[in-house]
């Protein structure tokens, strides 16, 4: 099983500097498209990869570079953002990226930068990734030494300038629109679309923004091609994914696996399935804001078309195990305190919604909810759901509790009936 992304990653121990990257065949995809290939090949290349946006969304990448306007439509700068404000709870697989192999990353920002012609780029990194903050400015001042960054890139005649911004925090930056705002120095809301970054991003300039995963395969594509790509898969939405696997399982963790390996083997052959005298219940199958699955559902591919035909979002690929002996409303409750807290407060359906859906979700808590407050929280999936806020902020934070509601009710009944929370 080849694992392109991981493979030169050693836990515990040093990432590989730059001449150790350059022996295992590093920016050679570089100089590979700067002396062979046009900005449109490349584009054609990636289109061909279906390479599907591993921040979660798993919009199609090539597509997204081929929405950025041609230089003689549109003057000035472009850019390129790597998007690595990593601070959806229980996902943690850029953070692995960025500490264990930093030129990779690199490498596929400098080939991004060269297809939509883009002349600086940015990494958009979470405040607390102090240990990648360290690795990353090392590896950029090592990729400017070498001629990999800057004026007349290897001779080609084409530059770039790549700089790490570091966040001040805040969960909304994961938005890109809101992103674009916070590395502009504004305040971290998203923006009105249209239009869309492709065409006004960072400073009114067309602007790619692509997660670090997604950015981490543009090497490896542009070194062994599309086909190679899609084979890696079990379906035909090509490549590996970083999984990620957290709760009461023997052996918590994060591995490369081919995309549309099933839950049950994730769970069962790499995180040593459940710890002893615990059952699976549900899991979330994406990060936190992603739908329930329950344990009936554990043979679900985990690929894109497969989890959304189960009712979930793959999004991160990042699992959050919920066991039985772990209370189902408490679980959501702490999700959505997180979310409730981390709302810019921008439109009215979220900044106040989800607050008083947290309060609600306490009274279960305390003993003190009825069956109208059910139906209140029944009343706020919908409310706060797709449409009805600024952006996809409140409609994820819906998800866990709107699932949950479906396949937890029991639970739910179980507080107002007898009067506490039954897990205490």
């Amino acid at each position: 099983m080849e694992t392109p992304l991981t493979k030169y990653i050693k836990p515990n121990q040093a990432p590989l500097d730059l001449k150790e990257y350059e022996k295992t065949g590093g920016y050679e995809g570089v100089r590979k498209v700067l002396k062979g290939m046009l900005p449109d090949d490349i584009i054609g290349l990636v289109k061909t990869s279906n390479l599907l946006g591993r921040g979660g969304a798993g919009f199609q990448t090539g597509l997204k570079w081929s929405l950025v306007p041609k230089e003689k439509d549109v003057a000035g700068v472009r850019y390129l953002v790597a998007n690595a404000d990593e601070m959806e709870p229980g996902t943690f697989k850029d953070r692995y990226l960025l500490e264990g192999n930093p030129h990779q990353l690199i490498e596929g920002m400098i080939i991004a930068s060269y297809a939509i012609q883009a002349e600086k780029a940015y990494i958009f990194m979470r405040w607390a990734y102090k240990k990648a903050e360290v690795i990353i400015k090392k590896a950029i001042e090592e990729a400017y030494s070498a001629g990999y960054l800057g004026k007349n890139i290897l001779g080609s005649g084409y530059n770039l300038d790549l700089h790490l911004h570091t966040s001040a925090g805040r969960y909304i930056c994961g938005e890109e629109s809101a992103l674009l705002n916070a590395l502009e120095g504004k305040r971290g809301i998203p923006r009105a679309k249209p239009p869309f970054p492709a065409t006004s991003g960072l400073f009114g300039q067309p602007t790619v923004v692509n997660n670090v995963e997604t950015l981490s395969w543009i090497p490896h594509i542009i070194e062994n091609g599309s086909d190679w790509f899609i084979k890696l898969s079990t379906s035909g939405e090509g490549g590996t994914k970083l999984y990620g696997v957290s709760g009461r399982v023997k052996k918590p963790g994060l591995w490369e696996l081919p995309l549309g390996t099933t839950i049950r083997e994730i769970i069962e052959d790499y995180a040593g399935g459940m710890q002893d005298g615990y059952q699976l219940k549900g899991i979330i199958p994406g990060g936190a804001s992603t739908d329930f699955l329950i344990a009936s559902q554990i043979d679900t591919k985990m690929d894109f078309a497969s989890v959304r035909a189960a009712g979930s979002r793959l999004g991160t690929g990042t699992m959050m195990i919920l066991d039985d002996k772990t209370c189902p409303v408490a679980f959501i409750h702490n999700l959505i305190k997180f979310f409730a807290k981390e709302s810019c407060g921008f439109c009215t359906p979220c900044r106040e919604g989800l607050p008083w859906v947290e309060k609600v979700l306490m009274k279960f808590e305390e003993g003190n909810a009825t069956l109208k407050d059910i139906e209140i929280l029944e009343f706020h999936t919908k409310y706060l759901g797709p449409g009805n806020t600024f952006c996809a902020h409140a409609p994820g934070a819906m998800e866990p509790l709107q699932s949950g509601l479906k396949y937890f009710k029991d639970d739910f009944l179980r507080h107002i009936n007898e009067k506490h929370c039954p897990w205490r």
